[in-house]
C-alpha cells in the first residue's frame, strides 16, 4: 500500500507511474476522499475539544449552585455527541473507500526499474552458460519424461494442468528441494520455515493477492480460507503486526510448499508440460531489511538464485521487467530465465522482487531504530527455486541421444548416486 501523504504531495509523480504500469488511477477520487477525511478528522476533533470543555464547565457550574446552566451544558453535550457519532460514522465510511481505493492500487516503480509497456522492453542484464548444441533431434521434457510424469493419469484425478510425478520423477522432485533448501540454509542465511498451506483474508491481503486478485486464486469459501499461491505469502506475514528490533534486520527465511494458481491469464498457453501448472512445488526466499539496505539485499538475494542455476550447470539469463511487465506489489524485480533447448528460448525459472515498505504497510510489519521512532521494514521475495521449471530444465538439457538423462552433479548425492536416468522403459 502506498503511503497515503507521499501520493497527497506527489500527484503528479503518482499520475505518471500508474500510468508507466498500465494501472489505473483515479486522481480525483482520491483527492475528494482524502479531502472529505481530513475534513471529517477536523470536525470530529473540533467536537471533542467542544465536547470536553463543557464536560468540565459542568462540574464546575454545580460547585457554584448554577444548576440551570449545567442542565443546558448537559443538553450541549449530549448534542455533541449525537452530531459526534454521525460525523465519526462518515468519517469511518470515508476511511474504509479510501482504503479500499488504496489496496487496489500497485506500488510505485524504483528510478531505475526501465519504463516499458509490455515484456518485450524488459532490458536483459547478463548470460551465464552457454547453450549446448546437440547432433540428434531434441526431444520436449514430457516427451523424456516417459511414464514418470504422468499428465493422463493426474488429468483423471484433478483435471487439467496438474502432473503426477513417479518414481525417479518424484524423487527427483525431492531432490530438487533437499538441494535448494540446504543451499539457502547451510551455505546462505535463510531460516527455514513450514508454513501453513493455507492462510486467512487478511494474510492474503498484507502480501497483495487481496482483494484485487481474488478470481485468481483457489479459495475454500465455507471458512474464508485461500490456498496459497507461494510462500511468499506466509513468510512475509510472520511479522504482520509486529516491530523488529533494527539490529535483526536483515532477517532472511525460506521454504518448500506446494503453490496453488488458477493461471487465470494464461488460457492456451503451456498447456503440455510442467511449466505452468495449477499445483506446483517451490522453495520461495523472503527477507525484511532496513531501507537504506533492501536493493543491496535484491542483489544478494537474485545471486542466491543465480547460485542455485549455476550449481545445476543450466544456462540463463538475467532481465530487468519493466514498469509494464513488473507484479503488482513491486518496485524493482529481477528475472531469472533459464535456457529450454526444446523451445529454444530462455524461460522464467525465478523472479526477486523489492518490494520496499508496500506490502509492509498492508501487514503492519515495522523496525524500531536505535534512538528513533518505529518505520516500516522493506520486504524482498524470490524463487528460490521451482522444481517443476528446474526439473523441465534438466530433462531437456541433460538429455542423450538414446534419451537418458545426464543429472547435474550437484544433484548426484541428492539422488543416492544415480548418475543418469535411463530412458523411459528401460530399467
Amino acid at each position: 500500500m502506498l503511503d497515503i501523504k507521499y501520493v497527497r504531495e506527489n500527484q503528479e509523480a503518482v499520475a505518471e507511474a500508474m500510468k508507466n504500469r498500465n494501472a489505473s488511477w483515479d486522481a480525483e477520487r482520491f483527492s475528494s476522499l482524502d479531502e472529505n477525511r481530513r475534513a471529517a478528522i477536523v470536525k470530529e476533533e473540533a467536537l471533542q475539544q467542544e465536547r470536553n470543555a463543557a464536560s468540565k464547565s459542568i462540574g464546575e457550574m454545580m460547585r457554584e449552585g448554577k444548576k440551570d446552566e449545567a442542565e443546558a451544558a448537559k443538553e450541549r453535550v449530549r448534542a455533541i455527541n449525537e452530531e459526534l457519532d454521525e460525523v465519526s460514522a462518515k468519517r469511518e465510511a470515508v476511511d474504509a473507500e479510501l482504503h479500499d481505493l488504496m489496496l487496489h492500487v500497485p506500488n510505485i516503480p524504483c528510478a531505475a526499474t526501465p519504463v516499458g509497456k509490455d515484456e518485450t522492453e524488459n532490458v536483459e542484464v547478463l548470460r551465464w552458460g552457454t547453450p549446448r548444441q546437440f547432433d540428434f533431434e531434441i526431444r520436449q521434457h514430457w516427451e523424456l519424461g516417459g511414464g514418470a510424469l504422468d499428465f493422463e493419469r493426474a488429468t483423471r484425478l484433478a483435471g487439467s494442468r496438474f502432473a503426477l510425478y513417479m518414481g525417479w520423477a518424484a524423487r527427483l522432485d525431492r531432490a530438487l528441494v533437499n538441494f535448494f533448501l540446504d543451499q539457502h540454509v547451510k551455505h546462505e542465511d535463510y531460516i527455514e520455515v513450514c508454513p501453513p498451506f493455507m492462510v486467512n483474508r487478511a494474510t492474503m491481503t498484507g502480501t497483495g493477492q487481496l482483494p484485487k486478485f481474488e478470481e485468481d486464486l483457489f479459495k475454500m469459501p465455507a471458512w474464508d480460507y485461500y490456498l496459497i499461491p507461494t510462500a511468499e505469502v506466509p513468510l512475509t506475514n510472520i511479522h504482520a503486526g509486529e516491530v523488529l528490533d533494527e539490529a535483526d534486520l536483515p532477517r532472511a527465511y525460506c521454504a518448500a510448499t506446494p503453490c496453488f494458481r488458477s493461471e487465470a491469464g494464461a488460457a492456451g498457453k503451456d498447456t503440455r508440460g510442467l511449466i505452468r501448472l495449477h499445483q506446483f512445488t517451490k522453495v520461495e526466499m523472503v527477507r525484511f531489511a532496513h531501507p537504506d539496505d533492501s536493493f543491496n539485499q535484491l542483489e544478494i538475494m537474485v545471486g542466491h538464485a543465480r547460485t542455485l542455476l549455476e550449481k545445476l550447470e543450466l544456462p540463463y539469463r538475467v532481465i530487468t521487467l519493466c514498469t509494464g511487465d513488473m507484479g503488482f506489489g513491486s518496485a524493482k524485480t529481477y528475472d531469472l530465465e533459464v535456457w529450454l533447448p526444446a523451445q529454444n528460448t530462455y524461460r522464467e525459472i525465478s523472479s526477486c522482487s523489492n518490494c520496499i515498505d508496500f506490502q509492509a504497510r498492508r501487514a503492519d510489519i515495522r523496525f524500531k531504530p536505535r534512538g528513533g521512532k518505529s518505520a516500516y521494514c522493506h520486504t524482498l521475495n524470490g524463487s528460490g527455486l521451482p522444481t517443476g521449471r528446474a526439473m523441465a530444465a534438466i530433462l531437456e538439457n541433460g538429455q542423450q541421444k538414446d534419451g537418458s538423462i545426464v543429472l547435474p552433479r550437484a544433484l548426484v548425492p541428492y539422488m543416492d548416486g544415480v548418475e543418469v536416468i535411463e530412458p523411459a522403459g528401460r530399467k
